[in-house]
């Protein structure tokens, strides 16, 4: 069964950087796109980023392509997203996705398997 474990959310300031970390256990890492979701109190989940199994495409949800990088370590069956000039609005639960399929990457509900969330607050 795979199992997504995500690491390196707290609390910062506005302006600040914070990254991301996933790891994937039980799964060959490789075969997988992997991705972020966000989810803000009261509102829906939200696409942050995917990255394909080899890591040469990456896909961004609107305005996240200037701000946030995703990237991946296939040695390390690790995810990253490394977020720059935070704002309050990016406060969420932050949400590491994996799937077998490549396609349909900008909808969170085609993603299989999900971590439990690392709290990223930004603070004004």
């Amino acid at each position: 069964q795979a199992h997504l474990v995500e690491s390196g959310g707290g609390l910062v300031q506005a302006g600040s950087s914070l990254r991301l970390a996933c790891v994937l256990s039980g799964r060959t890492f490789s075969r997988y796109v992997m991705g972020w979701v966000r989810q803000a109190p009261g509102k829906e989940r939200e696409f942050v980023a995917a990255i394909s199994s080899s890591g040469a495409t990456s896909y961004y949800g609107d305005g996240m392509k200037s701000r946030f990088n995703i990237s991946r370590d296939n040695v390390k069956s690790t995810v990253y997203l490394q977020m720059s000039s935070l704002k309050p609005e990016d406060t969420a639960v932050y949400y590491c996705v994996a799937k077998e399929y490549h396609g349909d990457y900008y909808r969170p509900r085609t993603y299989d398997h999900w971590g439990q969330g690392a709290q990223v607050t930004v603070s004004s």
